[in-house]
């Protein structure tokens, strides 16, 4: 109970002012869960594909591994690495989501049916590719605009990896060197897929 000489002689009264004050910092909050919402309210590709997908729509309340690819790279056979995450964890929710670019010393220089059959052939790569992108700069794509904003940093290097969460935020990005069997990364992703489902 509020003592009487708390309460303000003029003025506005107390409880609208909390009031006022809880409103303001929920409409503060707001432009945080939008952004979580939104990030995967893009649409892409498959690779070499036609018809565009929605990622929020066809990933809804999966653990999702985003990772700038490319094929001739010192990083390459990490397709290896990540196809083995993507057939172990894939049952518990995890989606790995590749996406071609050539923006690190044009080490992605085919056209998609060249990357296709390349990741298909030379390391029996199942988990979803999409369509060519860029993923620094200006002429990055919405999505890897996204993730930059949301961690801070944008890919140094092809291989980059950000972990986004059942509920569209992301939660952590490694960089080119942290193989898709580090544990670290594997802690990160099991972490994940062990929170709640979203519905």
């Amino acid at each position: 109970m509020l003592r009487s000489d708390s309460l303000p002689r003029r003025g506005v009264p107390v409880l609208p002012r909390v009031l006022g004050s809880l409103l303001v910092a929920a409409s503060l909050a707001l432009p945080m869960m939008a952004s979580a919402a939104g990030l995967l309210d893009v649409a892409y590709r498959p690779l070499a594909g036609k018809e565009a997908v929605n990622l929020g729509q066809r990933y809804h309340g999966r653990v999702l591994l985003v990772v700038n690819t490319a094929s001739k790279c010192g990083f390459t056979p990490q397709y290896e690495g990540l196809e083995a995450l993507q057939k172990s964890y894939s049952a518990r929710g995890l989606s790995v989501l590749g996406f071609p670019s050539n923006d690190f010393k044009g080490q992605e220089p085919g056209d998609e049916k060249d990357i296709q059959e390349f990741c298909t052939l030379t390391y029996g790569v199942k988990f979803p590719m999409f369509e060519k992108v860029h993923v620094v700069g200006d002429q990055a794509t919405p999505l890897y605009k996204g993730l930059t904003a949301a961690t801070g940093v944008a890919p140094g290097w092809n291989f980059h990896k950000y972990l986004i969460g059942r509920d569209g935020a992301v939660i952590a990005q490694f960089p080119s060197r942290v193989k898709p069997d580090d544990k670290e990364l594997v802690a990160a992703i099991e972490r994940a897929l062990a929170a709640p489902a979203v519905h």
